[in-house]
């Protein structure tokens, strides 16, 4: 797959985060991450399988800029009619600060219909969901969000870390679906070969930790509730590029992987350089007919 489609792709896993407790400490605050490379337009193709490797979803992500401003949405398409869809808008001068995030999943794939919304300049955030009973809930608060809340942005924040830097820290707003301040590790790993064509090359492995913080945390950790590791692969250099994300959609979901796919043609169409080969060939001269050439005009009587 062409780079270009390939860059298109960013973070779009809701982390999960299974919060046990009531209030919750602030969570560590970092600064934003630093802007390295700069996003612009593209479309990304990906499909999202189990770790079997049954294919469950197919998907696109549009990501479209204006100035500083860029937006993604990325849309995924389940074979039972489920649905998901986010949308994060961000600025990326300097460094990388969320706008707004939203998110709509539905479809039986998801054990709870939910759609929220993230307004990170005035921290509003709103979750309409509907619970075990079918009953419709909405929650809406106003949260004091810190700059570098990450929703919607985990893969592009990870293709601006510099391969040197072995640990960062950043915060998120899971929904569980009451809106919980969370902090997220990313923790370098180790470089992965992979190929492409047959031609080898590495992916950096980083692994993604969920940590709630001060007691809910603890509990959660005592009771086995703490949210299970994330994994995303990178290739590095002049133009990072996201290959493999191994994550859960949903609180309390399955472990799913996502990855840029490139198109497959029917078997039967024909080769286009084959077509046009047939199209330039010139126009066979047709020779008379054997009959034809023995026939002679018949002379007119004078």
């Amino acid at each position: 797959m062409l780079t270009t489609t390939l860059t298109a792709t960013r973070g779009s896993f809701i982390l999960a985060a299974i919060v046990v407790g009531a209030a919750l400490p602030p969570p560590t605050v970092a600064e934003p991450v630093a802007v390295a490379h700069a996003e612009g337009l593209a479309h990304g193709f990906l499909v999202l399988r189990s770790l079997e490797g049954t294919p469950l979803a197919v998907g696109d992500l549009i990501q479209t800029s204006s100035g500083n401003r860029v937006t993604t949405r990325l849309v995924l398409r389940f074979k039972d009619g489920s649905t998901r869809e986010e949308t994060t808008v961000y600025k990326e001068r300097k460094q990388f600060r969320l706008i707004r995030n939203h998110v709509v999943q539905k479809g039986p794939t998801f054990k709870m219909p939910m759609e929220s919304t993230i307004d990170a300049l005035n921290g509003h955030v709103k979750v309409r969901y509907t619970d075990e009973d079918g009953k419709e809930k909405l929650i809406e608060e106003r949260l004091e969000l810190p700059g570098d809340l990450a929703n919607g942005l985990t893969l592009t924040l990870l293709k601006n870390i510099s391969p040197k830097t072995p640990k960062t820290t950043v915060s998120m707003l899971a929904i569980t679906p009451k809106p919980r301040l969370v902090n997220l590790e990313f923790t370098r790993a180790d470089e992965e070969p992979f190929s492409t064509a047959g031609y080898e090359r590495k992916a950096m492995h980083y692994v993604v930790k969920v940590h709630v913080p001060g007691a809910a945390g603890a509990i959660a950790s005592l009771f086995g509730k703490t949210p299970p590791d994330s994994h995303v692969w990178i290739v590095g250099g002049e133009a990072p590029v996201f290959v493999k994300a191994e994550s859960a959609l949903s609180v309390g979901g399955p472990i799913w992987r996502i990855e840029p796919v490139s198109p497959v043609w029917p078997s039967g169409s024909t080769p286009s350089a084959t077509r046009d080969s047939k199209d330039s060939q010139p126009a066979r001269a047709h020779a008379p007919s054997a009959r034809a050439a023995k026939r002679e005009p018949r002379s007119r009587k004078q």
